[in-house]
């Protein structure tokens, strides 16, 4: 399983629009067959930094998730609403046994 981390701040002036991209495409890529789980928070101590948190079955999904039209058209859609560049992360992870 790969957990990917991606840090994204976002021009005050543009929360609200940035919020609706990110509904949507979470929604999208929820629904892909490679994908474990996708969300997004916000920082409680940092208004409009966001962090998306992605779990998905391998690195081949990840690339599959790149070329949906739904995450192309969000990268270009908040690149103009960032405050600065997006910081991604991504960790290989294994389910711990009980």
């Amino acid at each position: 399983m790969i957990i990917l981390h991606a840090d994204i701040k976002v021009k005050s002036e543009y929360r609200e629009t940035f919020l609706e991209e990110a509904r949507l495409v979470t929604k999208l890529s929820q629904a892909e067959s490679g994908n474990i789980s996708y969300h997004f928070y916000e920082d409680p101590e940092n208004a409009n930094s966001f962090v998306f948190v992605e779990k998905w079955k391998d690195e081949h999904a990840i690339q599959q998730h790149e070329e949906t039209s739904h995450f192309k058209k969000f990268v270009q859609t908040i690149e103009t609403l960032l405050s600065e560049p997006i910081h991604a992360e991504l960790f290989e992870a294994s389910p711990k046994n009980k």
